[in-house]
């Protein structure tokens, strides 16, 4: 379509401001903002028709605003303030971007990629045999340095050693991310804790000192049956997106709600 149907809001927060106070080490915090997630405290500097994938579009919208970032952060801000000349920095924090978006940002190649991780330069196969031990070891400027390296092969190496070098890095990175909850996490960990209350609304757990396991799984059976039934929500072994969505609306709390025996709980 001539204008994509997807949106791309590009906002900021002021997250907190603090003091230096002379001759002390520690900066004194006066303001934290409360509720970062709010959309009262997020002001929006730009909303476009856009799709994440169209670089060109994307990097030529927000270009304008990320040089005035720079700019910002290189800089000070010096004001009259009750007869005193003050000092202000600005550090800032690109976060909130979901995989995709973080991908396209940082210059790495798309997700079906070999290297699976957008914080440290496993493969998909290093990832499989080891689950647990991981550390963010990525970083703008390292992806910066090893686009270099992909730009101009000082090395002389093929394609794949190439590719092994610079893990994946493809593009230039555009703009600074830092890892943080994304919307679709967000929505992924809402869902999970209401997959749970639902289910102990189901078994009255309220009334109930300590439930056996056995009477959980029912209550969880009873939930999965009644979706599936009623919405075509199939079980999912690990909560993803898409049943996220599903679950967190309207339709399902109806549905839920025919299995909850309390009125007074219904309501609720």
């Amino acid at each position: 379509p001539a204008i994509p149907e997807k949106a791309v809001r590009f906002s900021f927060t002021v997250m907190s401001i603090s003091i230096q106070v002379e001759g002390v080490e520690e900066p004194v915090t006066i303001f934290r903002e409360p509720k970062p997630n709010s959309e009262l405290s997020c002001r929006p500097l730009c909303l476009m028709f856009v799709d994440e994938s169209d670089h060109e579009m994307l990097t030529a919208i927000l270009a304008p605003l990320i040089a005035e970032q720079k700019a910002m952060t290189n800089s000070r801000l010096i004001l009259s303030i009750g007869g005193l000349l003050r000092s202000f920095r600005f550090y800032f924090r690109g976060t909130g971007y979901d995989e995709k978006m973080v991908r396209e940002m940082e210059g790495l190649e798309a997700s079906g990629s070999t290297y699976i991780c957008t914080l440290c330069d496993s493969t998909r196969a290093e990832a499989s045999q080891n689950m647990v031990l991981h550390s963010v070891t990525r970083s703008h400027d390292e992806n910066l340095e090893r686009y270099e390296i992909w730009r101009t092969n000082p090395f002389s190496e093929s394609a794949d050693e190439l590719r092994d070098r610079v893990k994946g890095v493809s593009a230039k990175p555009f703009m600074e991310t830092h890892p943080t909850l994304d919307a679709l996490h967000c929505d992924i960990g809402n869902a999970t804790e209401f997959y749970k209350i639902f289910q102990d609304e189901i078994g009255e757990v309220y009334l109930k000192k300590s439930p056996s396991r056995e009477e959980r799984r029912s209550w969880r059976s009873a939930l999965d049956k009644q979706l599936r039934k009623k919405l075509n929500l199939k079980p999912v072994m690990r909560m993803n997106g898409n049943y996220a969505r599903r679950l967190m609306t309207r339709d399902s709390v109806e549905v839920v709600c025919e299995l909850v025996p309390s009125e007074e709980r219904r309501e609720a």
